[in-house]
């Protein structure tokens, strides 16, 4: 069975509410986030919980590192408390959205899978980042060791996608797409920095 979605998910879909224009989403960015779950199915809710949730074990200033580089424009930390409570927050939006539900359903399948057999495969990715600096590229890989290999390697993506000077390799992007081949993702998901292939 393939993903619920063939696009984006998760926490690093609620990365790309954060655009120079976010604020037509919500006054602040938890009602930006809180407006957008509101209108999302519970597959997404959960997605979101679980990604915030797996953020939690790294430190407030890789969490801010890591949000800076997957969203095109995110608002100042120390309004929201820093990396670590920013992240909370999140979970705990999911949680109240959830919560209004009788009955929720839970991830199975595709949409349960963690990335793990691909960590070797996304720790090398991030390596071969050089666009990146060296504490982004740290962030990302204490991100697949100590989270999910399949959220560092969304967020990766999502930074590719906001550094618009990146270029990449026909044989990048093969490996970009074997990753996401195994990790089961949507069609779109990976495609979406198929624009930035260098062409021979």
């Amino acid at each position: 069975m393939p993903r619920f979605t063939p696009f984006d998910f998760g926490v690093t879909r609620v990365m790309s509410l954060f655009h120079q224009d976010w604020k037509h989403e919500g006054d602040t960015p938890a009602d930006a986030v809180a407006n957008d779950l509101a209108r999302s199915e519970d597959e997404h809710v959960l997605a979101v919980r679980r990604d915030a949730r797996a953020l939690d074990s790294l430190s407030s200033p890789a969490l801010e590192v890591l949000w800076e580089v997957g969203c095109q424009y995110m608002p100042a930390f120390e309004p929201l408390g820093g990396g670590t409570a920013w992240t909370r927050t999140v979970a705990g939006l999911c949680d109240a959205r959830l919560s209004a539900n009788a009955t929720v359903q839970v991830l199975t399948g595709a949409d349960a899978e963690d990335g793990t057999a691909c960590l070797d495969a996304v720790v090398a990715e991030i390596g071969e980042a050089r666009f990146l600096t060296a504490g982004v590229r740290s962030a990302l890989t204490d991100c697949a060791r100590h989270c999910t290999p399949d959220l560092a390697f969304r967020i990766l993506l999502r930074a590719m996608r906001c550094a618009p000077e990146v270029s990449l390799s026909a044989a990048q992007y093969t490996r970009l797409e074997a990753i996401g081949t195994a990790m089961r993702y949507g069609e779109f998901l990976v495609d979406s920095v198929r624009y930035q292939v260098q062409e021979p």
